[in-house]
């Protein structure tokens, strides 16, 4: 092998595999397979192929040149992740996209539409570091990464360090992990015992090693939507050009030898694409839900037949203290409050048949977290489970949740409200990682929004909030998404606004709100607002922008004025006429015509140079318009950075949809939607990835569901619908499998590399993967002639959903939850010790 045989190949290897990276991870998993069947099967494969061509068609001289043009072409496409994409596309080399359209003038275009954006992080590998330290010593660092456990979506967490060894070469071992609830590196504790060897080591020297170690790129994660097609036209248009972009006449060896390097290209394309279409099919797979749970106010227990009895024994159960102590904490109940206060004393004696609630209590939310062992008991109160609860609060990565459930909830979302994180070059300071800019942010939008998209009802809208770092790219992304014609209003939201005078700028007071419809027939509800001074009845022009016909008016034909059109049609004005509530204006002398036939002004003799004006009643509300500066656009009840207001979220809620039907929020924040959802008597679907889901969201809508006095509450004609004698609701809240975790406990193995493909296919397009158990082992068991599922053995350390993950799988409702089975709408009743195979199979092997 010549030196640039070698190069090409381990180029190749490098491009293809990616940055080398360390830790725990499925993703690292997957690459080693990937690495290992690239070594040891399709690069002996390939110097093989290539052997046989180059002598078939007599063109051994063409060696040399074939490796230069292979790397030339695949350097473009791969990212240091092994992402496959335009990478390296400098003006000279051109980028071999199609972007014109021949149906639209002006297109959206960025450099990573065709890929899924998976996450954003820190690409860490063990590292040594040598510094000077304070006092004049060497001392070096050994930053070990191995037992990083890589994060699941795009958790916000932190890296932190602790001491390991001092190892044989006198290196300062630091372990990597990532902080688990607020904990930070121990700087004192690692100078202490770094002390042993280097005496005169500081803490400012440790601070400084760990400053150097977090200097690594960032890194975002994607996947190709269709690697092969993609490849594959940019390999005809590099070709194309290579071609043509010559004056030569091209010889027949020179033809074969294009068509050598096409063969020898696709070949390689072909094994690359398997992978990343194996990263798809994990991405797009349905995702098993975990750890579920029931938030249910009193009430709607005891309004269920037995639901004394049940309710008897949640307040007998050992949970109970648990609960309440969660109740303290809320502060919706006193420190000195005792179940006993539940029931009303004078009814008859503690948890007895036939007693009633006390009315201050009837909204306590109970957690069926505390009583697991009795959930069946209360679940089975329920004829029709999901009809009768108000919400789904689901912890996921947003496009693992929106593609999951789907097939539950396509086309039945009214209203989806998001305020996605901003197209910042900063992270924002709590718990999201922001670091998407231009290209990256707007995939990451465009592929949840377009699922959103599939989520809504016909006659469904979406707000969508973000800033001057966005706008422009926002609003012709969600033109390509809904349709430019679907565009509604570009709404400006009050922002709080820093006063900075150093800034050569105005300061920024708005953001914009964009509202799309997802087609014509959408629902649009009138917003009043109370104006500040009632406004008496008053004569107004009876004339509105756009050229229009000429009217009958008191039997006189007027034409309206240049661009202008008569604001009501012809029966309308002769209705007006008949009640007094329509004039002529004489605009020379002043004369008022209100009844009979105009024939002309009897003061001065003028016809035509009349104003006609229509009488206005006397109000005190005016319709909402596009400017809601007069409404705070942030709050900080929750005390989160980026939490959206309530009274925003009543216009948005209140505009597009009714009463009972659905809202959705998929970055959902401190959960602001959600709670207004709740208020306003919506149901909702929340979907957040960060650890507040726990400890800001839940609390939030327990709050909500025992009544919350804060936000819209006050307002009075949310007080007739939501009030301390009006609360109380039923939702559930779950876990979703991610994407990290899937490829984490997945089977993969390519047991004997040396087994032949199957007829009609090489090592290059034989789908290594058809072989991999992935997760059918640990599923299913032979009982004869049959397969029994077990799901229990995939996520041992979990509490998995069967219910609710074949409700996501089949798109089916719940309707009954018991002991032993479970039934959906249209499917009827399934047993847990008896699942089909084909509703699991989406699940298990993809």
């Amino acid at each position: 092998m010549n030196r640039y045989e070698k190069e090409f190949y381990d180029t190749l290897k490098d491009l293809f595999i990616g940055e080398e990276i360390e830790g725990k991870s499925g993703y690292i998993n997957l690459m080693k397979i990937k690495s290992n069947y690239y070594s040891k099967i399709v690069q002996p494969e390939l110097q093989q192929l290539i052997e046989n061509e180059l002598i078939n068609n007599n063109i051994q001289a063409f060696k040399e040149e074939l490796f230069e043009k292979l790397y030339t072409f695949f350097k473009r496409y791969f990212s240091e992740s092994g992402s496959i994409y335009f990478t390296y596309t400098p003006w000279s080399e051109r980028i071999y996209e199609r972007v014109y359209d021949p149906e639209k003038d002006v297109i959206l275009f960025w450099k990573t539409h065709m890929l899924y954006y998976v996450k954003t992080e820190k690409n860490y590998k063990s590292l040594e570091i040598k510094i000077k330290g304070i006092n004049g010593e060497d001392i070096k660092f050994y930053f070990d990464v191995s037992e990083l456990e890589h994060k699941k979506a795009n958790e916000k967490k932190e890296i932190m360090f602790e001491f390991k060894e001092i190892d044989k070469d006198k290196r300062i071992v630091l372990r990597c992990i990532y902080s688990e609830r607020g904990k930070q590196t121990k700087i004192e504790e690692i100078t202490k015992n770094a002390k042993e060897t280097y005496k005169d080591i500081t803490t400012e020297d440790i601070e400084r090693a760990i400053r150097i170690f977090n200097k690594q790129s960032e890194v975002d994660y994607f996947i190709n939507k269709d690697a092969e097609g993609f490849l594959k036209e940019q390999l005809d248009m590099y070709i194309y050009q290579y071609m043509f972009d010559s004056e030569n006449i091209w010889s027949e060896k020179r033809i074969k030898e294009i068509q050598t390097f096409k063969k020898i290209a696709g070949k390689i394309i072909e094994f690359i694409s398997q992978f990343e279409n194996e990263l798809v099919k994990i991405w797009n797979k349905p995702k098993f839900v975990f750890n579920s749970n029931y938030v249910i106010t009193i009430d709607r227990i005891v309004e269920k037949e037995k639901g004394y009895e049940v309710l008897d024994k949640i307040l007998n159960h050992e949970g109970m203290e648990e609960q309440i102590k969660e109740w303290k904490e809320l502060g919706i109940v006193d420190e000195g409050f005792s179940k006993e206060e539940i029931y009303k004393q004078e009814q008859g004696s503690l948890f007895s048949g036939g007693t009633k609630i006390n009315e201050k209590y009837k909204y306590l939310p109970l957690d069926t977290k505390y009583f697991k062992d009795i959930e069946v008991e209360i679940l089975e109160l329920f004829d029709n489970i999901d009809e009768e609860l108000d919400g789904w609060l689901i912890k996921s990565e947003n496009y693992q949740a929106l593609n999951t459930i789907l097939p539950k909830f396509k086309e039945k979302v009214q209203t989806i409200y998001i305020d996605p994180p901003f197209n910042k070059e900063q992270e924002a300071d709590y718990l999201y990682k922001v670091g998407y800019k231009d290209a990256t942010w707007i995939t990451m939008l465009e592929n949840r929004t377009r699922l959103g998209r599939d989520l809504m009802d016909e006659k469904g809208s979406i707000f969508v909030r973000c800033d001057y770092n966005g706008n422009a790219y926002l609003k012709m992304l969600l033109n390509d998404i809904f349709g430019k014609d679907n565009f509604r209003n570009e709404i400006n939201v009050s922002r709080i606004s820093k006063q900075d005078p150093k800034v050569k700028r105005f300061n920024t007071a708005a953001d914009s709100l964009y509202l799309f419809s997802k087609s014509d027939n959408f629902k649009f509800n009138l917003i009043l607002k109370k104006l500040s001074k009632k406004k008496e009845e008053r004569w107004h022009a009876m004339d509105s922008q756009g050229q229009g016909q000429a009217i009958y008016i008191f039997g006189h034909l007027f034409e309206p004025p240049k661009g202008r059109h008569w604001t009501y049609g012809q029966e309308k004005i002769k209705q007006m006429e008949q009640e007094g509530r329509i004039r002529l204006k004489c605009r020379k002398c002043g004369y008022v015509h209100t009844n009979g036939i105009w024939r002309g002004c009897p003061n001065c003799g003028t016809v035509e140079d009349v104003k006609v004006e229509y009488l206005l009643p006397p109000t005190e509300e005016k319709q909402i318009d596009s400017n809601w500066t007069d409404i705070s656009g942030y709050t900080s009840n929750w005390e989160f950075q980026t939490e959206n207001s309530e009274i925003l979220l009543k216009r948005v809620i209140e505009s597009t949809s009714n009463e009972g039907d659905l809202v959705m929020d998929f970055f959902l924040g401190s959960g602001t939607t959600i709670a207004v959802a709740h208020k306003l008597r919506r149901k909702w679907i929340g979907v957040e990835m960060g650890e507040h889901f726990y400890t800001v969201v839940l609390p939030r809508m327990k709050k909500v569901l025992a009544y919350d006095k804060s936000g819209i509450s006050k307002e009075k004609d949310v007080k007739e619908k939501y009030n301390e004698d009006n609360a109380g609701g039923f939702f559930k809240y779950y876990e979703l499998e991610q994407y990290e975790e899937v490829l984490r406990n997945a089977k993969y193995e390519h047991g004997d590399l040396t087994l032949q493909p199957s007829p009609s296919k090489d090592v290059f397009n034989e789908y290594i993967f058809m072989r991999s158990p992935k997760f059918v082992e640990a599923v299913l068991k032979r009982e004869g002639n049959e397969y029994k599922v077990d799901l229990s053995k995939i996520y041992p350390e979990k509490k998995l959903d069967i219910a609710e993950t074949l409700s996501n799988v089949l798109g089916k409702k719940i309707r009954k939850i018991s002991k032993e089975s479970f039934e959906l709408e249209d499917i009827g009743e399934i047993r847990y010790d008896n699942i089909p195979v084909e509703y699991i199979k989406p699940l298990i092997w993809w």
